[in-house]
């Protein structure tokens, strides 16, 4: 017997877009601050290799991030990896920024990155529970 599928959870392009454009300027920020602490007469560089940076990465990881499918069916969530956790075993769901962390009664953490809407996510996944 296969469980029906009551949701799939995708990773949303803008939302990690959005999230990457954050860490660059966080990035920025910081890189700026502590070259400024060192006394560097260049201290703009900060800005140009923090957003270097998190571009470089976001662009690489991008197509790995945004693919990964959790599916919730009746009995189990399934994490992209094939991790079936029943939802007997689902304690709690909070958001975290633009993810869902389901943690289990064990204390196993699962997050369910770069959602347009966390709050929904962790509803649904809390309702199929209930």
């Amino acid at each position: 017997m296969t469980d029906e599928t009551i949701a799939t959870f995708t990773g949303n392009r803008t939302t990690y877009i959005k999230e990457h454009v954050m860490l660059a300027a966080i990035g920025s920020v910081a890189a700026v601050g502590v070259l400024m602490a060192m006394g560097n007469e260049h201290a703009w560089t900060g800005v140009v290799g923090a957003v270097a940076a998190i571009a470089v990465r976001g662009v690489y990881v991008a197509s790995e991030q945004i693919g990964q499918d959790w599916v919730l069916t009746p009995t189990t969530l399934v994490s992209p990896a094939g991790v079936r956790i029943p939802r007997t075993e689902i304690a709690k769901v909070r958001t975290i920024f633009s993810a869902a962390q389901v943690i289990t009664r064990t204390g196993d953490k699962y997050m369910i990155k770069y959602q347009s809407d966390p709050a929904a996510t962790a509803a649904t996944i809390e309702g199929a529970r209930a």
